[in-house]
């Protein structure tokens, strides 16, 4: 996923629900989707973010001594800016880049 090239609101916005629960007719299933994809988006960003702040990373013994870290603080300030996972996924639902399936459709066949 490129976090730089996304085109989702920063800021909270209101959606029409009728638009949002079109593919799948029920609005509980469609919340049930995307805040399963938010917690996949999630957990990409979190281990994104913690690579890139490992290899700037200083270890060091002494409690006492704390670096700030210039690039580590630009890296999280980059994080942090960005549109939140619930965002994201409501902007890959409405763009049909979420794949699903109702499981309970599959078994009855």
């Amino acid at each position: 996923m490129d976090l730089k090239k996304t085109n989702a609101p920063v800021n909270t916005i209101t959606y029409d629900r009728n638009q949002l629960d079109e593919p799948t007719g029920n609005i509980y299933e469609t919340i049930s989707i995307i805040s399963r994809r938010a917690e996949q988006i999630n957990t990409e960003i979190k281990k994104e973010l913690i690579d890139k702040l490992e290899e700037f990373a200083t270890y060091n013994d002494s409690l006492e001594e704390v670096f700030e870290n210039k690039e580590q603080i630009e890296v999280s300030k980059f994080y942090e800016k960005l549109p939140k996972p619930h965002s994201l996924a409501i902007q890959e639902w409405l763009t049909d880049k979420v794949y699903f399936r109702n499981t309970e459709e599959d078994s009855q066949v």
